[in-house]
């Protein structure tokens, strides 16, 4: 058994719902059969439904787009409801996940935190643009973090955390979706090509577990412009999963969610893999993806309504 979920910013509502289980079922499963359930009336539903034979893990991002393809004609041509609308598709017995790896910058944050560092040196163009064609994957990751780093050379340290109270901002349902998995007894993992600095406070605001990042080195109360090797890198990111999984969490009870090119080993190696307003590269590895909603949709793809979710 599969399950689809389907959440909207409003307009999905049970007759809505109907129509796109039943298209989806006659033209994508042969008439398998399936059932719905709304998590939350309105913005929120499951399609639980028997995949055709041979459908993998893999098929699942097809899947989502398919349905949600459907669900955007028939909402538009039927009901003349324009749809913000995401889809996660993913075997129905595992979807409460037990371990929440997660990138930090443009994921669990809205910026970039080396860009908006930049910004205090007066040179934000020069870098977010190099951050831009590293994370589309454009670039190497490593030679493109040293580079920065060292573009960074002499500024002072009060920076760092005048740039963190001025500029960090959480990403919507971050503290909801990690809160929430805690509670439920998940294990939370921040893992950041970013900077100790910027992740330890954020870790801690959010409320996850542990956090791990590349430590700016400093000196006479300036950035030197190096940081300290080996660096968290895709590689390590991956580490990070495998580790946890050799810990005794089973892979399929994973779930990996980042935007760039450097989080795609990890989004890989997870049960569930989700792409998060991400670069095109990490979308095509992604085994779902997030292009509207905030991170909440991660607790909907659990089947965890609104009122159950841990916010303070």
């Amino acid at each position: 058994m599969f399950v689809a979920t389907l959440v909207a910013k409003g307009g999905l509502d049970h007759d809505l719902l109907s129509e796109i289980a039943h298209q989806f079922d006659r033209d994508c499963t042969a008439g398998a059969g399936y059932s719905i359930s709304m998590i939350d009336d309105g913005i929120a539903a499951d399609i639980f439904f028997e995949p055709a034979d041979g459908v993998e893990k893999s098929d699942c991002l097809e899947i989502s787009r398919a349905i949600k393809e459907i669900a955007l004609s028939i909402a538009q041509g039927g009901y003349g409801r324009d749809l913000a609308l995401d889809v996660i598709v993913q075997p129905a017995a595992t979807r409460e996940k037990k371990l929440l790896i997660a990138d930090m910058d443009s994921t669990m944050i809205t910026v970039e935190c080396i860009d908006e560092l930049a910004d205090y040196a007066g040179i934000k163009p020069q870098i977010a643009e190099i951050t831009e064609r590293a994370m589309r994957g454009e670039l190497d990751f490593e030679g493109a973090l040293h580079g920065r780093v060292a573009l960074l050379k002499g500024l002072p340290d009060s920076a760092i955390d005048q740039c963190r109270e001025e500029r960090v901002v959480i990403m919507g349902g971050a503290r909801e979706l990690v809160r929430t998995m805690k509670a439920r007894g998940a294990r939370t993992l921040l893992v950041s090509g970013g900077f100790t600095r910027f992740t330890g406070p954020v870790a801690a605001e959010i409320g996850f577990d542990v956090h791990v990042a590349n430590v700016l080195e400093i000196a006479d109360g300036a950035l030197l412009g190096t940081v300290t090797v080996p660096i968290v890198d895709a590689a390590r990111k991956r580490t990070e999963l495998e580790a946890a999984i050799d810990g005794g969490i089973d892979r399929a009870l994973t779930l990996a969610v980042g935007d760039g090119a450097n989080d795609i080993p990890m989004i890989e190696g997870a049960g569930l893999g989700v792409a998060y307003h991400a670069k095109p590269k990490t979308r095509a590895a992604a085994a779902a993806e997030i292009v509207h909603g905030d991170l909440s949709v991660l607790l909907y793809a659990q089947g965890i309504a609104s009122a159950d979710w841990v916010r303070d």
